[in-house]
This record gives C-alpha cells, sequence and structure tokens, in this order.
C-alpha cells in the first residue's frame, strides 16, 4: 500500500483533463493485469489516429496511470491513446509480457473504432521496457497492420544480460537471441522513430544504433534521434507540458506519425524494396 506520492503522480495531478474522455479497467484479456485505459478527445468520430503506448518499468513495476500525462499529451492532440497493462516479473518472466502486449494490440485493432480510433492509422509506442514491448510486437511475423513504432530509450539489443534479475525474466528460452527486437528485424517492419539521450546510463543508446542499423541493411524505413544531455528518464518526462523545453521529443514524435500518415515511408516494386521519402526533418 502506498502511503505517499510519487513524483510521476504529482506530474499526473497537475495535468489538464480537459477536452479527453478516459475509459479505464477496460479488459483485453481474462487475466488480472490484462486491463487498458483509452483516451479519446471529445467528439471523436471514429477517424482519429490511435497510438498504444507501452510503459517502462525493467519488466518489473509500472501501472497504466503512471503515464496518464504522456496519454493526455497525445489525446489533446487528437489521438486516440491505449495504455494497457501488462503481467510483469517475478509473476511471469518472458516470453508473457510481449503476449499481452500483443494481445492488448489485437484487442486495439479489432475495437479502437467504438472508441473514436481508425484502426487503420494505428502505431505503437513505449518508453525502455515498454519500447522493447512494442518492438517485439511491431516485428512479429504475425503482427497486425501498424502505421509505424516509436520507441523512447528502447531496450533492443542488450545480451549478454548482466543483471541477475533479468537473467532471470529472460531464462525461458535456450537461444537467448530470441529474445531481443533487433533478431526479428526485417525488410517489411513498420516505420520506426527509436529516440535516445546521449547520455542515458540505463538502457544504452548502442540499442537504438544496433536496431537502427540493422532494419537499415534490410532497407526498411526507420528514423533515429539523439537528444543531447538528455538521459533515460529525461526523455520520457520532457512530454510532460511544463518540460517540453528540455527536449523537444513531442515534436519529432507528431512529425513522424505526420510523415507516416502523409505516406513518406512508401512501399514500391517488389514486396522486398522499400522506397523512403524524407520529407521527415
Amino acid at each position: 500500500m502506498r502511503l505517499l506520492p510519487r513524483p510521476i503522480d504529482w506530474l499526473n495531478w497537475t495535468v489538464r483533463r480537459a477536452g479527453v474522455a478516459v475509459s479505464r479497467g477496460i479488459a483485453y484479456g481474462g487475466l488480472d493485469r490484462q486491463l487498458l485505459d483509452i483516451y479519446t478527445p471529445e467528439g471523436a468520430l471514429g477517424q482519429c489516429p490511435v497510438i498504444v503506448f507501452f510503459y517502462g518499468g525493467s519488466w518489473r513495476s509500472g501501472a497504466r496511470g503512471d503515464v496518464a500525462f504522456v496519454a493526455l499529451a497525445l489525446a489533446r492532440r487528437g489521438f486516440v491513446v491505449v495504455v494497457p497493462d501488462y503481467r510483469l516479473w517475478p509473476t511471469v518472466g518472458y516470453p508473457h509480457f510481449v503476449e499481452d502486449c500483443k494481445a492488448a494490440t489485437q484487442w486495439v485493432a479489432a475495437q479502437i473504432g467504438g472508441y473514436g480510433g481508425d484502426a487503420r492509422s494505428l502505431f505503437l509506442m513505449g518508453h525502455s521496457a515498454g519500447a522493447y514491448n512494442a518492438a517485439m510486437v511491431a516485428l512479429a511475423a504475425d503482427a497486425p497492420a501498424l502505421a509505424g513504432m516509436i520507441g523512447l530509450a528502447g531496450a533492443y539489443d542488450f545480451l549478454p544480460l548482466q543483471d541477475q534479475t533479468l537473467q532471470k525474466i529472460f531464462a525461458g528460452p535456450d537461444d537467448p537471441l530470441t529474445t531481443q527486437p533487433i533478431t526479428y528485424a526485417h525488410a517489411a517492419a513498420p516505420p520506426m522513430l527509436l529516440l535516445t539521450g546521449a547520455v542515458d546510463r540505463a538502457v544504452l543508446p548502442r540499442n537504438t544504433a544496433s536496431l537502427a542499423a540493422k532494419l537499415r541493411q534490410f532497407g526498411a524505413p526507420v528514423e533515429t534521434r539523439v537528444y543531447a544531455r538528455i538521459g533515460h528518464t529525461g526523455l520520457l518526462v520532457s512530454l510532460f507540458p511544463y518540460l517540453r523545453w528540455y527536449a523537444p521529443v513531442l515534436r519529432d514524435i507528431l512529425a513522424f506519425i505526420e510523415e507516416c500518415r502523409a505516406g513518406g515511408f512508401a512501399r514500391s516494386g517488389s514486396d522486398d524494396e522499400i522506397t523512403v521519402v524524407r520529407r521527415f526533418p
């Protein structure tokens, strides 16, 4: 039981909620943590692009309400935003949290029209472990149709595992490479925007560089941003209204989504050929 508010609680309490309707605790599965919240701009008529946001917490902690300030920032700009919970360690290890995120995404693709969203314009987004989850879902062979994926300080290529708890969380597979998003990079991946802070010591920026390089080897569309003097948490809190001077993260996310929706990452020729029109700054 939490007795005192955390800094994240203070942040969320100060964010304006006017103009956004919130549907809380909607089940996307039958287990305790398979619940999600949906943030819908008031007056949405089924045409809003959709963002599914996965929070971080090293697959050990986190809750959908923690990132209300992120969801509200995006919803106030015309997106229907979905924030799922997913099962955590020590209740489960890999791959169960990925399976939950995949199930949540599939639920959204099938049901979001009833909440004002357009499933034909569906983006995944996440921070830290949540960016890992988003990448694993986006790169899966059975991924739903996605307009794009946005990763903030994501863990995409972090072998060998040094942390003892992480060794337990990812202990299941015989081949550790199967736990890494970089393993699943392929030419038909959805457009990706990978963001990182130059001084991030929790998830090293090389994760972003490695996945981006692998995707480019396949010709898949990917953009990266490295923000000077920004660390792991700073990347996320820069989405808070009074901290946006910290880094232009929100501006870059919105520009990427606009470019995806405008067809800036287009496929042409054979199934393996991708032409990237780089109007995105």
